[in-house]
């Protein structure tokens, strides 16, 4: 009887096991010491942003930068579930990637360089973060019609050099312009392990009107959202294991906004992020928010009408519908710009985890 209760325990134990987990990704711009306060069993992935290149080679920006990714990487002892993986790029941070891409000999360079970086430090893997290739991104970065075909090569130059054993992926605007333009879905799907989508700022700090910078869902015109993003690349053949939806966790806020309708889709000038960390303290009686949800972009808000602000972001709520709309449709999991931006226990990195995994 004892060897059959321990062979149904062990049975349960497999099942468990084998049942799919959804990733958890998290974009990192902190410290080592500051990351193990965060619930790093509740994470799949940290992607350390950002590393440096120079002189076309992929490498550290300083040598407390390597020690930083030296000691993340002895995290994986303690979290064997853990991956460990650094970007290059970023809004602002990518103005080499057009020159760089459209040389055979300089992508040479980054692909060796970046291949040997990850084998020496055991990281597992290189994400791309160039926003963007062909449209415009941050002003002044250079960028050219024959950046979709050098992306291209790129991602299939890397993969050929690291293998299997390391991943590689891409974080990819969240908005139809980018879809359209800057990518050869079928052309680089094969070569990616994920791709980030980033489905927030969809409403960004030079829009002059509010909005919701990171809804589940669309109902307007030209209005962007997550389920917008997602259902064109599955249009687009792309697998829908390989799509990571990306959450906000921060707030985007607007001042001199008119109350009307709450705030919402009303003129307005951009005025800060707020940590998602920091909600409580921002979000206060003394500046006269109110919350709200809205039920058809699956989004909360909130406005003050004695400041006149107005403020968009997501929450445990817009998480859930997040998680909702992954495990639906059977998405790799959800990402979100930035870890550092949570609460070191009981934010949001933990509702992603429970309404993806439990």
């Amino acid at each position: 009887m004892k060897k059959i209760f321990l062979l149904l325990g062990l049975l349960t134990s497999l099942t468990a096991f084998s049942q799919r987990r959804y990733n958890v990704i998290a974009y990192y711009t902190g410290n080592a010491e500051t990351l193990k306060q965060y619930p790093l069993d509740k994470i799949t992935h940290i992607i350390y942003s950002f590393l440096k290149v120079q002189n076309d080679s992929l490498t550290f920006r300083d040598d407390l930068q390597r020690q930083n990714v030296m000691q993340m990487v002895e995290l994986k002892k303690e979290h064997p579930q853990l991956k460990i993986m650094v970007s290059i790029g970023g809004w602002g941070g990518c103005s080499f990637c057009s020159g760089l891409f459209d040389t055979a000999s300089r992508r040479n360079t980054f692909v060796q360089t970046a291949a040997a970086l990850l084998k020496q430090y055991n990281i597992d893997g290189l994400d791309l973060d160039w926003e963007y290739p062909v449209i415009e991104g941050y002003p002044g970065h250079p960028y050219s019609p024959r950046d979709k075909d050098n992306f291209t090569a790129m991602v299939k130059e890397l993969r050929a050099a690291i293998g299997h054993d390391y991943l590689l992926t891409f974080a990819a605007g969240g908005f139809t312009y980018y879809l359209n333009e800057s990518i050869d879905w079928a052309a680089v799907t094969p070569y990616v392990d994920y791709i980030n989508l980033m489905t927030y700022d969809l409403v960004g700090g030079y829009s002059k009107v509010t909005g919701h910078h990171t809804a589940t869902a669309d109902y307007m015109p030209d209005q962007q959202s997550v389920t917008k993003c997602v259902n064109a690349l599955l249009d687009k053949k792309v697998p829908a294991s390989k799509l990571i939806v990306g959450a906000a966790f921060y707030g985007r806020v607007w001042q001199n906004v008119p109350d009307t309708n709450h705030g919402l889709y009303q003129p307005g000038d951009f005025l800060q992020g707020v940590s998602y960390k920091n909600f409580d303290t921002y979000f206060t009686d003394s500046l006269g928010y109110t919350y709200y949800w809205d039920k058809k972009a699956r989004a909360p808000y909130q406005y003050s009408t004695t400041k006149k602000l107005f403020a968009t972001f997501d929450d445990p709520a817009s998480i859930n519908e997040k998680a909702k709309l992954v495990r639906r449709k059977k998405l790799g999991g959800i990402m979100f710009w930035q870890l550092l931006d949570d609460k070191f226990s009981d934010g949001l990195t933990e509702a992603v985890w429970k309404d993806l995994n439990e």
